[in-house]
This record gives C-alpha cells, sequence and structure tokens, in this order.
C-alpha cells in the first residue's frame, strides 16, 4: 500500500485544525488521530 503524499496546502489546514482542537482543551493524542496522521508526522510538521 503506497503512502499518501500531503499536499502543502492540506498540511497547513491540518496543524490549524489541530491548534483549534488543541486549544479547545483537547488531548494531543485524540487531536492527531481525529487529523488522521501519526504522532511523529504531526510532530515533523510541527518541526518544518
Amino acid at each position: 500500500m503506497p503512502k499518501k503524499r500531503h499536499k502543502p496546502e492540506e498540511i497547513v489546514t491540518k496543524l490549524r485544525q489541530a491548534d483549534v482542537l488543541i486549544s479547545q482543551g483537547q488531548d494531543i493524542a485524540d487531536v492527531i488521530r481525529q487529523i488522521g496522521v501519526s504522532e511523529v508526522t504531526y510532530y515533523r510538521w510541527r518541526q518544518e
């Protein structure tokens, strides 16, 4: 099964969505599951 490549626009959208959910008090692990990426991917995107 090939890996899904996210476009830069999709990455920005998912990170913004994660910011909103985290600011509403949700747990980071739950937020990462909701946006549909792995924990490693989330933190790598954050770092970039």
